[in-house]
């Protein structure tokens, strides 16, 4: 038997506000999170621009000892998490933690870690490289280091799939739950790889905008944009069971009620051209919610502000939803944020809860020079209130990756 799947708990750390309710309001404020890079040294990288968390110490959330032993990936999944833990009320009391799982996904893993081991390895030799490297660094760790802070002790996974990977965990999570796997799972993602081996490589490729000037680096759709500015952060949401949500009196934000996932299988990088996979992606989601195009308020684009994704998620769109395209809001909310990589479908699924919420479209902001070919409503620069009952939100990773969720108001 199918069951429903619904949210009751959200849990965020981003450049735009360290919890939920901060990161919200800087999307009604359209706040943007980007700015000079302080992490690392920058001085010779062509990229100066990053959106990082900010006012973040460790210290003011764990131990010393502890923090030491936590890559900075698996801190945001940990901070991430316990907000949305006990936003959803989820206790011993009412509920069996044996029957909780928590998918946390990260695109990178611990590169901080990473980065800084291999540092120690060239400049001390082996010796001197610590114990605790490989366990701060796996890509598995978030999800772990999240069970044990909160004594979860259901499924735990990190699914790997890029810049798609907490869609996936999202969806997977509520396939897990819909089949009577699971009563509740904690997921989303995370990523920390803002670093100078972070940056490097994605500069290298590309992939990195160079503008100097923070409200014109991260520009989804907009004509002038030229590559994507790495953020930083983590999103968790609680999915669980409708009718344990119910019998223990949760408060329910919107329902999770389709999934699609795909792969291009085209190139390693580059999305297919006319966006095949992604448009696929969006067609099993719909299918999977009994939804036609016509259902869809709003779509969260990946809108990552290169040129090959915005234009091809802008074909995908148009192949998927036909005439009405060019009804249909679809804003990125990366202009804001930076891309999170592995932990952006997160962050971006809880943003779009929270439109259901207040009824508010997120814009895209920095928006100045309109691209004939992603002629899209991208809901420019300022919020739209308006009706918002049902948001699909896309994700899209090198690899080929595809992945789409839809999210919609509740109703008993």
């Amino acid at each position: 038997m199918e069951r429903r799947v619904v949210i009751t708990g959200l849990g965020a750390i981003t450049p735009i506000g360290n919890d939920v309710e901060k990161m919200w309001k800087s999307i009604e404020d359209t706040k943007c999170g980007i700015d000079v890079i302080t992490l690392f040294d920058a001085t010779g990288f062509k990229t100066k621009m990053a959106a990082e968390v900010k006012n973040y110490n460790p210290l003011d959330h764990f131990e010393v000892k502890q923090a030491k032993r936590l890559d900075r990936s698996s801190q945001f999944a940990i901070v991430a998490a316990r907000e949305a833990f006990k936003d959803s009320g989820i206790t011993t009391e009412n509920t069996d933690f044996d029957r909780v799982g928590i998918y946390i996904s990260t695109g990178i893993g611990g590169l901080n870690t990473i980065q800084e081991q291999c540092e120690t390895n060239y400049a001390k030799g082996h010796g001197r490289v610590s114990p605790m490297f490989i366990p701060m660094a796996i890509t598995n760790m978030p999800s772990g280091n999240v069970a044990i802070d909160l004594g979860i002790k259901g499924e735990s996974m990190s699914i790997v799939t890029a810049c798609a990977s907490s869609t996936h965990a999202i969806g997977e999570a509520y396939k897990t739950i819909k089949y009577g796997t699971e009563d509740a799972i904690l997921a989303g993602g995370t990523e920390a790889s803002i670093c100078s081996i972070g940056i490097a490589g994605f500069e290298n490729m590309k992939a990195l905008s160079n503008s100097e000037d923070k409200n014109r680096a991260s520009i989804p759709f907009d004509k002038e944009r030229s590559g994507f500015v790495m953020g930083e952060g983590a999103g968790v949401l609680v999915l669980e069971e409708l009718e344990h949500a119910k019998k223990r009196g949760a408060k329910i934000y919107a329902e999770v009620v389709g999934f699609g996932a795909t792969t291009d299988a085209y190139h390693i990088t580059s999305p297919s051209p006319e966006g095949e996979g992604g448009a696929k992606a969006m067609i099993r989601a719909m299918k999977d919610a009994g939804l036609n195009p016509e259902d869809i308020d709003y779509i969260n684009a990946h809108g990552t502000s290169t040129h090959l994704n915005d234009l091809t998620e802008t074909k995908a769109v148009k192949n998927v939803f036909g005439d009405y395209a060019s009804k249909v809001m679809a804003s990125s909310t990366k202009g804001n944020t930076g891309h999170l990589l592995g932990a952006a479908g997160a962050v971006e699924a809880i943003i779009s809860v929270k439109a259901i919420e207040k009824q508010i479209v997120p814009p895209t902001i920095n928006y100045q020079v309109p691209d004939e070919e992603c002629d899209l409503d991208i809901v420019p620069n300022e919020p739209r209130k308006t009706k918002v009952n049902t948001v699909m939100s896309n994700s899209l990773g090198f690899g080929g990756h595809n992945s789409s969720i839809i999210i919609k108001k509740f109703s008993k």
